[in-house]
């Protein structure tokens, strides 16, 4: 952990109270009117950072957290939250991370330095995908597509604002929330979310 990890993971409770007292990224999107997606988000695979391909349909029955992250972020602390909210809700909830280099190029890491310094410093036992792009653009990773693009999901065009902006979707392949970076993963809103 760099000199500025350790000062992000130190002011972390601080800058989330900040944020949230200043009205910063705590936007919630739910899917109020139950719109079902236009493409099955199970028809998609993820490209793991060991190389593999993981087939979203083997997720299938369990609601399903996909959340873009950077290492050298003021949110970056979120990976404990996020690996406890895992441990949890491990009967029925995945949690996948997809770090991403597109805010501020917060995340220079590659790939195995990513998942040692989140299982180093946050014991990380939830999939990391490969490094990719999250936001809209001719490089968008195609989960992140799906997820920002009602024509596919059914109702949502919410790119991720910051780091750290968590999706949930349901036991059906359904996207139900959008959560801002300063929605915690461990936040009220989050855990009844998972909870229903």
């Amino acid at each position: 952990m760099t000199g500025r990890q350790r000062i992000l993971k130190a002011v972390y409770p601080l800058w989330i109270a900040i944020t949230k007292l200043m009205g910063k990224n705590t936007k919630v999107l739910a899917n109020t009117k139950s719109m079902q997606p236009n493409q099955s988000i199970y028809n998609l695979n993820v490209q793991l950072n060991n190389g593999n391909s993981l087939p979203l349909q083997t997720y299938k029955g369990k609601k399903l957290m996909l959340v873009n992250t950077a290492s050298n972020c003021g949110y970056t602390n979120q990976y404990e939250d996020l690996q406890k909210l895992y441990q949890q809700f491990s009967n029925k909830l995945e949690i996948i991370a997809f770090p991403a280099n597109d805010f501020k190029e917060q995340e220079k890491g590659n790939d195995e330095e990513i998942a040692q310094f989140c299982k180093v410093n946050f014991g990380v036992t939830f999939p990391l995908a490969k490094k990719s792009v999250v936001v809209k653009s001719a490089e968008q990773n195609e989960i992140f597509k799906w997820l920002t693009n009602k024509n596919e999901n059914g109702w949502n065009d919410q790119p991720p604002s910051w780091n750290f902006s968590k999706y949930l979707l349901n036991e059906q392949g359904e996207l139900t929330h959008y959560f801002d970076p300063s929605v915690s993963p461990l936040s009220e809103e989050v855990l009844k979310a998972v909870k229903e």
